[in-house]
């Protein structure tokens, strides 16, 4: 259960992330709203996931979702370049991911 919190909670790191783009600097009161619940969330879900999982592993897994969800949404919507090293790139990190929750002691 823990991981599945925190690969959730690693998705909506990724929705704040889009939204605070998307806020203009807290502008727009939409936006705004989705980054205030996408962060609680997301906060929320890392806790839950470190009470059983280590905070590198669970800190790591959390950021890296983040971080690719968020990177392919932009090549896939156009507002981000996509290059073949970026995909290559995005593709080795998922590896890195799979990596450490695969020689997580708490697998």
């Amino acid at each position: 259960m823990d991981w599945i919190v925190l690969v959730l909670s690693g998705m909506m790191e990724s929705v704040w992330a889009l939204a605070l783009d998307r806020s203009e600097g807290f502008i727009h009161l939409a936006p705004t709203i989705v980054f205030i619940v996408g962060l609680t969330c997301s906060m929320l879900g890392l806790g839950y996931a470190t009470r059983t999982l280590p905070i590198g592993v669970a800190y790591a897994v959390w950021t890296g979702i983040g971080v690719v969800a968020t990177a392919l949404y932009g090549m896939i919507t156009g507002t981000e370049p996509a290059s073949p090293v970026k995909v290559a790139l995005l593709i080795g990190l998922v590896g890195c991911i799979v990596g450490l929750r695969l020689v997580s002691e708490s697998a």
